[in-house]
């Protein structure tokens, strides 16, 4: 039988194989593709975006009226007049990448700047006889001249030399009007785009009109020359290919008058930015316009860039956005939804697809066209559909809220309609199955109804639920599982059993069932629990689950298992919930999908059903609070199988000071030093969500884990040679061959010099020999002075002597008692006697102090407040004794992880405090993140084997609204008391 089941799985792969494969050649549709904007509202200097281009490394660079910006995927960066590498004028006109990687940037008064890729940079300042203008477009030569366009004053060059070439243009060629595109053919000739027509320069070096034969026209024209080299012509509404010498149209599109920028894309689209119009393709879809109602930067488009991803960079007069391929589709009001709060999806034996939605039913059909189905309540309006089911008729029955039970036909057609007159209880309907003998069962707010020959009663046996009902479904064998607000019951024949929750867990209520196999898997508000065989096992946060309260579990056909909740979509294996379940790992490993992987909302609905379902054609779809979304499981290779994004080092710093690292002259660091290295996975499209680590060579004998962690640092490093390996990778995916990697010299210190050393022995060794001859000399003349004084006054000599001595001792030890009184009564006030870290009333003071210094000077101030997670437990568990020894090690590990101005302080009980000087809210989260680590990291803490520690935190930063100490306090540990209601070993921000 196993092998039967195998043998009919692989066909219904292959079967469903070719449709998907076949629905992903090519693009999506431009209504699928995510967009994500920046204005100046998010870091960008300027709004306006002249041009986009990207270093073979990975970098973004923007330039703007306000500066040149570096992108990373999370930060921008501005280069301009005021910043150390700057520029010349912030104006910038053009970029372009040349084939060593180095960026030319061109600026608005004619100078032309060159960042190497080993960050190096140099200009190239006009000369009194070039244009000092914008120069609006750059392209260079395969000789590798530069050539450049100046704005309405004709076009220049810069020679591999460093020597410009500018002439003024003939009087018949209307550079005067120039557009803002020049072309360089293969054949080294110069085209120029203007208002009055296409402009050759020949390889002669005369410039030219088009050739009226080529039909080009007089007004807007300009060139483009595509990746693969193909030169295409821009002529008013139509869209011209060279070949053979001569434009060939190849578009005409009837409307739009103004194109402004083009783009032919890896895949042969063509992208076309207009002037007022938008963003348009040409693609095996037609003609496609963005939706309508996006709210997008506005005016003309005046860049376009793929980058090495295959996304679609958009430089507008109004801002920046991008166009990226998504794995998930997404369909709202906008697509022809009724209502974009969506409760329920269903896909009947015609595979016709019904959404239920708040604000009614609607039906997809096979062309994907969305239509709603007339139902109508008491008052006329359309009821809120929160479950769906099919009979072996093919009927529909359709659960709401406070209207009853709808049945419709496949047409969707209303048949009947149960309501209070047929005894159905008032109140929501969740959920509805059908069993093999066709008897509709419903829950409703009053318990379980059933529907057989058109007639509604309640069953009446032991133990049946009388409450709100969340989740009902069928076992194989026909047993009905029953989901409740409090726990479950399963219903078979005349015998109602009750299954715990609460003890393994705590979970209560139940909003899904799913049967795999001989398991019933439960999505709860505790996570998943699995029913097999009369054994519950659990799989939540404490296993690896990012969040308490799943809604439904859907397995597909490729081995993934998908779940929906609050927070979005997870993704992990089958085979890896059966492991944690059974006890054979410790935790799962999953993927959390949301608004960034193309969800219409990261809210994923619960407590309705279906909420979630696997269709024939092998898709996933799942309800959410901003419409319906899918996903084709074959389409999740493809985008896991995305290279891995490059690892660039972006800065580094020693003691707080930038260094300039890149090259072999910047490599030697001076001994004891604080080094900081910031490093970024170059990815664009799950920046967010890259991971990260590292290897110090010379240092660490392995690859350490950063996580998401940006920034590694290192304190003290032994004099000697290093080398840092950074590589990242997608959530899921292989690490990055192509490494960051930066070698280094750590310089002893001088005493620690061979050399020095030496000289030291030397000079000690001829210092002891002189003191030993000082030591001698002065012997030999004591002794007879001393004879002489023996002599002369012995006796009262002798008295006077004993007599001092006395008084001498007594003064020095009362002086000695009260100095020891003095520095002990001094620490017992100001010092916690268990931790040796100052107490209370020292901290205290040092807030009031550094609170006061912070107002005066305006430097950042950060307050942490921590307190050890079931400190109580230890205590009980283990003694005070051992509580002591934990408080103990907690002291010691926040002081090791302080900078000298930083203060830890016992402020009482379990509770500590961090005071952060000089310190910004995300630096100072960098310090609770590692300190964190470090009590993760710290084994059986007071040596008792197995124990672990862990912390809460509230971490504030001062701001106005703090007038005094006690309320930046009170704001920090309020923080601190909803990391404890939150879950506790974690952070919160107040």
């Amino acid at each position: 039988m196993p092998t039967l089941q195998a043998a009919a799985l692989w066909l219904m792969l292959l079967c469903a194989v070719p449709w998907s494969l076949s629905a992903q050649d090519g693009p999506p549709p431009l209504r699928d593709y995510a967009i994500d904007v920046w204005t100046s509202r998010n870091g960008l200097p300027h709004n306006s975006l002249r041009d986009i281009a990207q270093t073979p490394e990975g970098h973004l660079w923007f330039a703007t009226w306000e500066g040149l910006v570096r992108y990373n995927g999370l930060d921008f960066t501005v280069f301009d007049r005021s910043t150390t590498p700057g520029l010349r004028d912030n104006g910038v006109g053009a970029l372009l990448v040349d084939r060593s990687g180095g960026l030319w940037i061109s600026d608005s008064r004619g100078n032309v700047t060159r960042r190497g890729a080993d960050g190096r940079w140099q200009v190239w300042e006009h000369r009194p006889d070039t244009p000092q203008v914008l120069i609006q477009a750059m392209q260079m030569d395969s000789h590798g001249r530069l050539w450049l366009l100046y704005e309405g004053k004709g076009i220049g060059s810069l020679g591999p030399d460093g020597t410009f070439d500018y002439q003024t243009p003939p009087a018949d060629v209307p550079m005067a009007m120039s557009f803002t595109k020049l072309v360089v053919d293969a054949q080294d000739r110069a085209w120029v785009g203007t208002l009055d027509g296409l402009v050759v320069r020949d390889t002669d070096g005369v410039q030219r009109r088009a050739p009226d034969s080529w039909g080009l026209g007089r007004g807007l024209v300009w060139p483009y020359r595509a990746p693969d080299g193909v030169m295409w012509v821009v002529a008013g509404e139509r869209i011209y290919r060279m070949q053979d010498g001569a434009p060939l149209l190849q578009h005409r599109l009837p409307g739009v008058t103004h194109i402004t920028a083009m783009l032919q894309d890896r895949h042969g689209d063509l992208w076309l930015g207009t002037e007022n119009q938008g963003l348009l393709r040409l693609s095996r879809h037609g003609l496609e316009r963005l939706p309508t109602g996006l709210s997008l930067p506005g005016g003309r488009v005046v860049s376009l860039r793929e980058d090495a991803e295959g996304s679609i960079w958009v430089g507008a007069n109004g801002g920046l956005y991008r166009l990226r391929e998504t794995l998930f589709s997404s369909f709202t009001e906008r697509d022809g939804l009724s209502g974009d709060y969506v409760r329920t999806v269903f896909e009947d034996r015609l595979r016709q697809l019904w959404i239920g939605s708040a604000s009614g039913l609607d039906r997809r059909d096979a062309q994907g066209r969305f239509s709603p189905v007339p139902l109508r309540n008491n008052v006329g309006k359309s009821p809120s559909v929160l479950s769906l089911a099919q009979d072996r008729e093919g009927r529909l029955w359709v659960g709401t809220f406070g209207d009853g039970i709808f049945q419709i036909n496949e047409q969707g057609q209303r048949l009947h309609v149960y309501g209070n007159a047929e005894g159905l209880p008032g109140g929501n309907i969740r959920a509805i199955s059908i069993d093999r003998d066709g008897v509709v069962w419903a829950g409703t707010q009053k318990g379980v109804i059933r529907i057989e020959a058109g007639q509604v009663g309640q069953p009446a046996i032991p133990g049946m639920p009388t409450g709100l009902i969340t989740a009902l479904a069928h076992d194989a064998e026909g047993g009905l599982w029953i989901g409740t607000i409090e726990g479950i019951r399963v219903l078979r024949g005349d015998r109602v059993q009750a299954i715990d929750l609460q003890r393994l867990g705590g979970g209560r209520s139940v909003f899904g069932f799913q049967q795999i196999g001989d398991a019933m898997w439960i999505s709860t508000d505790r996570g998943l629990y699995r029913y097999q065989q009369g054994t519950l096992a659990r799989v939540g946060l404490e296993q690896g689950m990012p969040v308490d309260t799943v809604f439904q579990l859907v397995p597909d056909r490729v081995g993934n298992v998908w779940i929906s909740s609050n927070r979005g979509v997870l993704r992990t294996d089958m085979a890896m919930l059966n492991a944690v379940a059974d006890g054979r790992a410790a935790r799962v490993e999953v993927e959390h999908y949301n608004e960034i992987d193309g969800m219409a909302n990261s809210q994923a609905n619960g407590s309705s059903g279906p909420s979630a379902i696997l269709r024939q054609d092998g898709t996933f779809w799942v309800v959410t609070a901003g419409g319906l979304s899918m996903v084709d499981p074959l389409r999740l290779q493809r985008f896991r199988e995305r290279l891995a994004p490059p690892a660039v080092i972006e800065s580094v710093q020693v003691d707080g000071a930038p260094l300039h690292w890149q090259g072999s002259d910047h490599n030697s660091i001076p001994g004891g030093r604080r080094l900081s290295v910031s490093y970024v996975g170059l990815s664009y499209l799950l920046s967010e969500r890259i991971r990260y680590r590292t290897r110090l060579d010379g240092l660490d004998k392995g690859w350490i884990e950063r996580g998401q962690q940006r920034s590694v640092e290192f304190i003290g490093l032994p004099p000697g040679d290093y080398t840092l390996h950074v590589s990242a990778a997608h959530p899921g995916g292989a690490w990055s061959d192509s490494e960051a990697v930066w070698e280094f010299t750590v310089e002893p210190f001088l005493w620690q010099r061979r050399s020095v050393q030496l000289v030291a022995a030397l000079m000690l060794l001829a210092g002891l020999i002189a003191l030993y001859r000082y030591l001698i000399n002065r012997y030999k003349a004591s002794n007879v002075r001393l004879a002489r004084m023996v002599k002369e006054a012995t006796l009262d000599l002798q008295t006077q002597t004993v007599n001092l001595q006395a008084l001498n001792l007594e003064k020095t030890e009362l002086a000695d008692r009260l100095a020891v009184q003095a520095e002990a009564f001094e620490r017992q006030a100001r010092e916690d006697a268990l931790t040796g870290l100052p107490n209370r009333r020292a901290f205290d003071e040092a807030l009031a102090r550094d609170f006061a210094r912070s107002q005066r000077s305006h430097h950042p101030l950060c307050l942490v407040v921590l307190d050890i997670d079931h400190f109580k437990e230890v205590n009980d568990r283990h003694s005070h004794w051992v509580g002591d020894v934990v408080l103990v090690e907690v002291a010691r590990l926040l002081a090791s992880a302080c900078r000298d101005s930083d203060m830890p302080a016992r402020t009482g009980g379990e509770e500590f405090a961090l005071l952060l000087n000089d310190t910004r809210l995300d630096e100072a989260a960098q310090v609770c993140a590692r300190l964190r680590g470090l009590f993760h990291d710290h084994p059986d803490w007071a040596g008792i084997p197995g124990l672990t520690v862990t912390f809460s935190a509230g971490l504030v930063e001062l701001d106005a609204a703090d007038r005094t100490p006690m309320l930046l306090y009170q704001r920090a540990d309020r923080a601190l008391y909803r990391a404890k209601s939150e879950g506790r070993d974690r952070t919160a921000i107040g």
